[in-house]
């Protein structure tokens, strides 16, 4: 017999792959982070998509008042509270995506995942995604741009310190909230505190573990950006580090949104329906209003030329 007769011939994988059942997963979206700052900001729902920030002219005191046992003699002193005449307005900007289906693949290919959801809740996470960056970096409202000139400071060193850390404290002394930076600033703060022998405490708040600082969670974001890009590639860099009071009650940060859409599907976020074309093309509109306010000055302060890429020896 031939010797390439005596092989033994055996179902290969390769064929029996195309019998098997597989376990398929939803679309992995790996851009998606966990956007703690639109978890953890207060949000304020408006009526007309306009926000005004009334303030008192601030002096020494903003009326003068009569301190004293007996008023027969004293006279009490009268004035007013002066307003700002030109107090600023927020307005909400716009995000809006279209998200195209053909019909034939929604009829033929829905199961085990309807295509239509899996879709949508794609681009509502890239919606959601944009809006926390929009917070951040906004030309108009963001915060980082609209932080006052009185309330930004330098980094002593350039990484960022404890030293560095308890100066913005001072800054936003009146309840803050928590500290904001990227995961590389982050990561240098604690190798500086490594050095120093004082490693942060940790905490778990709203289902997720933060490091703190005197008592206050540094939450992180990769919207902070390190020399203008979320993911760099150098080891070094500079970024930003944000410490944010919010609360309209404590006349903090606030996020806005419109409140009461039709087709609202979450907050400030509406998914409407626009129709399906001659060649059965479905057409579907997201649409996120949104925008943030800075109550008072001494709400938000940010620590300036951040060097991320320190590194240490240690014994």
């Amino acid at each position: 017999m031939a010797k390439e007769e005596q092989a033994i011939k055996a179902l290969g994988a390769r064929a029996a792959y195309n019998l098997a059942n597989v376990t398929k997963t939803k679309p992995q979206y790996g851009a998606i982070t966990p956007k703690w700052l639109t978890k953890l900001l207060e949000f304020k729902g408006l009526e007309t998509g306009i926000y005004r920030v009334n303030k008192v002219v601030e002096g020494d005191t903003p009326l003068d008042v009569l301190c004293s046992q007996t008023k027969k003699t004293d006279i009490i002193p009268d004035g007013y509270i002066e307003y700002e005449e030109e107090p600023r307005e927020y307005r909400l900007s716009s995000i809006s995506t279209i998200i195209n289906v053909n019909t034939a693949i929604e009829d033929v290919y829905s199961a085990p995942y309807d295509q239509v959801k899996e879709q949508l809740a794609l681009a509502i996470e890239s919606l959601r995604e944009r809006q926390e960056s929009q917070l951040i970096n906004n030309d108009d409202y963001g915060l980082l741009k609209n932080v006052p000139e009185s309330q930004r400071i330098q980094s002593r060193t350039g990484a960022p310190t404890p030293d560095d850390l308890d100066e913005l404290i001072t800054k936003v002394w009146k309840e803050p909230s928590f500290f904001l930076a990227h995961p590389r600033a982050i990561a240098a703060f604690e190798r500086e505190c490594t050095k120093r022998g004082v490693p942060p405490v940790t905490a778990n708040i709203a289902g997720g573990t933060f490091i703190l600082w005197r008592g206050i969670p540094i939450i992180p974001t990769d919207k902070l950006l390190v020399d203008g890009l979320k993911n760099p590639k150098s080891q070094s860099g500079k970024t930003n580090i944000l410490l944010v009071r919010t609360g309209e009650a404590k006349r903090g940060v606030i996020g806005l949104y419109q409140a009461g859409m039709k087709n609202e599907q979450s907050r400030g976020l509406s998914v409407r329906f626009r129709g399906i074309d001659d060649k059965g093309v479905a057409s579907y509109l997201l649409s996120l209003y949104c925008s943030a306010a800075i109550l008072a000055d001494d709400a938000i302060a940010v620590l300036e030329d951040v060097e991320v890429g320190e590194y240490y020896d240690y014994e």
